[in-house]
Protein backbone atom coordinates (compact mmCIF):
# COMPACT_ATOMS: atom_id res chain seq x y z
CA UNK A 1 0.00 0.00 0.00
CA UNK A 2 1.34 3.44 -0.97
CA UNK A 3 2.44 5.71 1.86
CA UNK A 4 0.50 8.82 2.77
CA UNK A 5 2.30 11.88 1.41
CA UNK A 6 3.52 14.80 3.49
CA UNK A 7 0.96 17.55 4.08
CA UNK A 8 1.14 20.75 2.01
CA UNK A 9 1.02 24.28 3.38
CA UNK A 10 -2.50 25.77 3.37
CA UNK A 11 -2.38 29.53 2.88
CA UNK A 12 -5.22 32.06 2.68
CA UNK A 13 -5.34 34.07 -0.54
CA UNK A 14 -7.77 36.85 0.22
CA UNK A 15 -11.19 35.94 1.60
CA UNK A 16 -12.26 33.55 -1.17
CA UNK A 17 -9.23 31.53 -2.24
CA UNK A 18 -6.75 29.06 -0.75
CA UNK A 19 -3.22 28.31 -1.92
CA UNK A 20 -2.16 24.68 -1.45
CA UNK A 21 1.64 24.85 -1.56
CA UNK A 22 3.73 21.69 -2.03
CA UNK A 23 7.19 23.20 -2.37
CA UNK A 24 9.08 26.48 -2.41
CA UNK A 25 11.15 25.29 -5.37
CA UNK A 26 10.36 24.38 -8.96
CA UNK A 27 10.55 20.61 -9.31
CA UNK A 28 8.66 17.90 -11.16
CA UNK A 29 7.65 16.01 -8.02
CA UNK A 30 5.86 19.03 -6.57
CA UNK A 31 4.25 19.81 -9.91
CA UNK A 32 3.05 16.21 -10.20
CA UNK A 33 1.31 16.57 -6.85
CA UNK A 34 -0.23 19.88 -7.94
CA UNK A 35 -1.71 18.37 -11.09
CA UNK A 36 -2.88 15.27 -9.22
CA UNK A 37 -4.68 17.40 -6.63
CA UNK A 38 -6.22 19.50 -9.40
CA UNK A 39 -7.74 16.36 -10.93
CA UNK A 40 -8.78 15.02 -7.52
CA UNK A 41 -10.57 18.25 -6.55
CA UNK A 42 -12.42 18.22 -9.87
CA UNK A 43 -13.61 14.66 -9.23
CA UNK A 44 -14.55 15.42 -5.62
CA UNK A 45 -16.89 18.25 -6.69
CA UNK A 46 -16.61 20.02 -3.32
CA UNK A 47 -19.58 22.31 -2.75
CA UNK A 48 -18.45 25.93 -2.89
CA UNK A 49 -15.29 25.41 -4.97
CA UNK A 50 -15.60 27.55 -8.08
CA UNK A 51 -12.24 27.27 -9.84
CA UNK A 52 -8.76 25.78 -9.52
CA UNK A 53 -5.54 27.19 -10.98
CA UNK A 54 -2.48 24.88 -11.06
CA UNK A 55 1.02 26.35 -10.99
CA UNK A 56 4.50 24.83 -10.79
CA UNK A 57 4.42 24.23 -7.04
CA UNK A 58 0.95 25.13 -5.74
CA UNK A 59 -2.74 24.93 -6.50
CA UNK A 60 -4.91 28.02 -6.10
CA UNK A 61 -8.46 27.05 -5.14
CA UNK A 62 -11.18 29.69 -5.45
CA UNK A 63 -14.31 29.16 -3.36
CA UNK A 64 -17.57 30.78 -2.30
CA UNK A 65 -17.22 31.57 1.43
CA UNK A 66 -20.99 31.57 1.79
CA UNK A 67 -21.05 27.86 0.92
CA UNK A 68 -17.86 26.69 2.64
CA UNK A 69 -15.43 28.23 5.11
CA UNK A 70 -11.65 28.47 5.02
CA UNK A 71 -11.06 25.96 7.82
CA UNK A 72 -13.40 23.30 6.42
CA UNK A 73 -12.08 23.62 2.88
CA UNK A 74 -8.49 23.65 4.10
CA UNK A 75 -9.03 20.38 5.94
CA UNK A 76 -10.60 18.76 2.87
CA UNK A 77 -7.79 19.92 0.62
CA UNK A 78 -5.12 18.75 3.07
CA UNK A 79 -6.65 15.28 3.19
CA UNK A 80 -6.95 15.06 -0.60
CA UNK A 81 -3.39 16.34 -1.10
CA UNK A 82 -1.97 13.54 1.07
CA UNK A 83 -3.47 10.76 -1.01
CA UNK A 84 -0.96 8.78 -3.10
CA UNK A 85 -0.42 10.37 -6.51
CA UNK A 86 -2.15 8.14 -9.09
CA UNK A 87 -0.32 7.27 -12.29
CA UNK A 88 -1.25 9.41 -15.26
CA UNK A 89 -3.89 7.51 -17.21
CA UNK A 90 -3.34 9.26 -20.52
CA UNK A 91 -0.87 11.92 -21.61
CA UNK A 92 -1.34 13.86 -24.80
CA UNK A 93 1.88 14.32 -26.74
CA UNK A 94 2.32 17.27 -29.08
CA UNK A 95 5.02 17.97 -31.66
CA UNK A 96 5.40 21.71 -32.18
CA UNK A 97 7.23 23.09 -35.25
CA UNK A 98 9.80 25.84 -34.57
CA UNK A 99 11.84 28.09 -36.83
CA UNK A 100 15.05 28.70 -34.91
CA UNK A 101 17.41 31.68 -35.18
CA UNK A 102 17.55 34.63 -37.52
CA UNK A 103 14.74 37.15 -37.18
CA UNK A 104 12.63 34.49 -35.46
CA UNK A 105 15.17 33.70 -32.73
CA UNK A 106 17.27 36.79 -32.20
CA UNK A 107 19.04 35.49 -29.07
CA UNK A 108 20.17 32.15 -30.48
CA UNK A 109 23.70 33.23 -31.37
CA UNK A 110 24.22 35.06 -28.07
CA UNK A 111 23.00 32.01 -26.15
CA UNK A 112 25.47 29.84 -28.09
CA UNK A 113 28.33 32.21 -27.30
CA UNK A 114 27.40 32.36 -23.63
CA UNK A 115 27.33 28.56 -23.42
CA UNK A 116 30.52 28.22 -25.48
CA UNK A 117 28.95 26.22 -28.28
CA UNK A 118 27.34 26.72 -31.69
CA UNK A 119 23.82 27.79 -32.67
CA UNK A 120 23.32 24.41 -34.37
CA UNK A 121 24.19 22.65 -31.11
CA UNK A 122 21.69 24.79 -29.17
CA UNK A 123 18.97 23.98 -31.71
CA UNK A 124 19.78 20.27 -31.64
CA UNK A 125 19.74 20.14 -27.85
CA UNK A 126 16.54 22.13 -27.51
CA UNK A 127 14.69 20.17 -30.20
CA UNK A 128 15.83 16.86 -28.68
CA UNK A 129 14.17 17.62 -25.34
CA UNK A 130 11.15 15.81 -23.97
CA UNK A 131 9.09 18.42 -22.14
CA UNK A 132 5.97 18.56 -20.02
CA UNK A 133 3.52 21.43 -19.61
CA UNK A 134 3.87 22.36 -15.94
CA UNK A 135 1.49 25.31 -15.97
CA UNK A 136 -0.27 27.93 -18.09
CA UNK A 137 0.03 31.53 -16.99
CA UNK A 138 1.20 35.13 -17.35
CA UNK A 139 -0.81 35.71 -20.56
CA UNK A 140 -3.42 33.47 -22.24
CA UNK A 141 -1.81 30.33 -23.62
CA UNK A 142 1.69 31.03 -22.21
CA UNK A 143 2.89 27.48 -21.60
CA UNK A 144 5.69 26.86 -19.10
CA UNK A 145 7.55 23.62 -19.84
CA UNK A 146 9.74 21.57 -17.52
CA UNK A 147 12.40 19.16 -18.77
CA UNK A 148 14.95 21.61 -20.18
CA UNK A 149 18.41 20.00 -20.43
CA UNK A 150 20.78 21.19 -17.70
CA UNK A 151 23.25 22.46 -20.29
CA UNK A 152 20.65 24.98 -21.50
CA UNK A 153 19.84 26.40 -18.06
CA UNK A 154 20.56 30.10 -18.32
CA UNK A 155 19.65 33.08 -16.11
CA UNK A 156 17.08 35.41 -17.58
CA UNK A 157 18.16 38.56 -19.41
CA UNK A 158 19.33 41.43 -17.22
CA UNK A 159 17.24 43.81 -19.33
CA UNK A 160 13.83 42.34 -20.24
CA UNK A 161 12.27 43.37 -23.53
CA UNK A 162 9.02 45.32 -23.44
CA UNK A 163 7.71 43.44 -26.48
CA UNK A 164 8.50 40.04 -27.96
CA UNK A 165 6.66 38.37 -30.86
CA UNK A 166 3.69 36.04 -30.63
CA UNK A 167 4.75 32.41 -30.94
CA UNK A 168 8.17 32.94 -29.39
CA UNK A 169 9.98 29.83 -28.14
CA UNK A 170 12.39 30.84 -25.41
CA UNK A 171 14.42 29.66 -22.43
CA UNK A 172 14.82 31.20 -19.00
CA UNK A 173 16.31 29.69 -15.87
CA UNK A 174 15.47 25.98 -15.80
CA UNK A 175 12.49 26.34 -18.13
CA UNK A 176 11.53 26.65 -21.75
CA UNK A 177 8.23 28.03 -22.90
CA UNK A 178 5.75 28.69 -25.69
CA UNK A 179 4.58 32.30 -25.75
CA UNK A 180 1.28 32.65 -27.59
CA UNK A 181 0.62 36.41 -27.59
CA UNK A 182 3.04 39.28 -28.16
CA UNK A 183 4.21 40.72 -24.85
CA UNK A 184 7.14 41.55 -22.56
CA UNK A 185 9.72 38.91 -21.72
CA UNK A 186 13.06 38.54 -19.98
CA UNK A 187 13.73 35.13 -21.51
CA UNK A 188 16.14 34.27 -24.32
CA UNK A 189 14.43 34.00 -27.72
CA UNK A 190 15.51 30.90 -29.64
CA UNK A 191 12.80 30.74 -32.30
CA UNK A 192 9.13 31.06 -33.19
CA UNK A 193 6.26 28.71 -33.85
CA UNK A 194 3.11 29.32 -35.85
CA UNK A 195 1.13 27.26 -33.33
CA UNK A 196 -1.51 29.22 -31.46
CA UNK A 197 -1.75 27.75 -27.99
CA UNK A 198 -4.62 30.20 -27.43
CA UNK A 199 -7.13 31.29 -30.07
CA UNK A 200 -10.40 32.78 -28.89
CA UNK A 201 -12.63 31.77 -31.80
CA UNK A 202 -11.23 28.26 -32.23
CA UNK A 203 -12.27 25.01 -30.61
CA UNK A 204 -10.41 24.25 -28.43
CA UNK A 205 -9.58 27.79 -27.32
CA UNK A 206 -6.55 26.54 -25.35
CA UNK A 207 -4.47 23.91 -27.15
CA UNK A 208 -2.06 22.77 -24.43
CA UNK A 209 -3.04 21.70 -20.93
CA UNK A 210 -0.94 21.12 -17.79
CA UNK A 211 0.43 17.58 -17.92
CA UNK A 212 0.68 17.44 -21.73
CA UNK A 213 3.99 16.25 -23.20
CA UNK A 214 5.70 18.43 -25.81
CA UNK A 215 8.54 17.96 -28.27
CA UNK A 216 9.83 20.46 -30.85
CA UNK A 217 10.80 19.98 -34.49
CA UNK A 218 12.88 22.43 -36.51
CA UNK A 219 11.31 23.86 -39.70
CA UNK A 220 12.54 26.49 -42.14
CA UNK A 221 11.25 30.06 -42.46
CA UNK A 222 9.15 29.29 -45.52
CA UNK A 223 7.33 26.52 -43.65
CA UNK A 224 6.75 28.91 -40.75
CA UNK A 225 5.09 31.43 -43.09
CA UNK A 226 2.82 28.75 -44.58
CA UNK A 227 1.89 27.36 -41.18
CA UNK A 228 1.30 30.85 -39.81
CA UNK A 229 -1.31 31.54 -42.49
CA UNK A 230 -3.00 28.23 -41.77
CA UNK A 231 -2.98 28.83 -38.01
CA UNK A 232 -4.45 32.30 -38.48
CA UNK A 233 -7.43 30.59 -40.09
CA UNK A 234 -7.92 28.34 -37.08
CA UNK A 235 -5.93 25.27 -38.14
CA UNK A 236 -4.02 23.42 -35.43
CA UNK A 237 -0.59 23.12 -37.00
CA UNK A 238 0.86 21.30 -34.01
CA UNK A 239 0.86 17.52 -34.45
CA UNK A 240 -0.84 15.33 -31.87
CA UNK A 241 1.45 12.30 -31.86
CA UNK A 242 0.01 10.31 -28.96
CA UNK A 243 -2.47 10.24 -26.11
Amino acid sequence: MAAILSPPRILPSGDSAITVEFSRNIDDEANGRVLALDRTVARAAIAGVTETVPTYRSLLVHYDPVQIGFEELGEKLTALAQLPVPPTISTRRWRIPVTYGGEHGIDLEDVAKTLNTTPDDIVARHAAGDYRVAMIGFTPGWSYLSGLEDFLHLPRRQNPRLLTPAGTISIGGVQTGVQCLAGPSGWHLLGRTAVRTYQLHREPIFLLEPGDAVTFSAVDARTFTEQDRAAENGEIVAELVGS
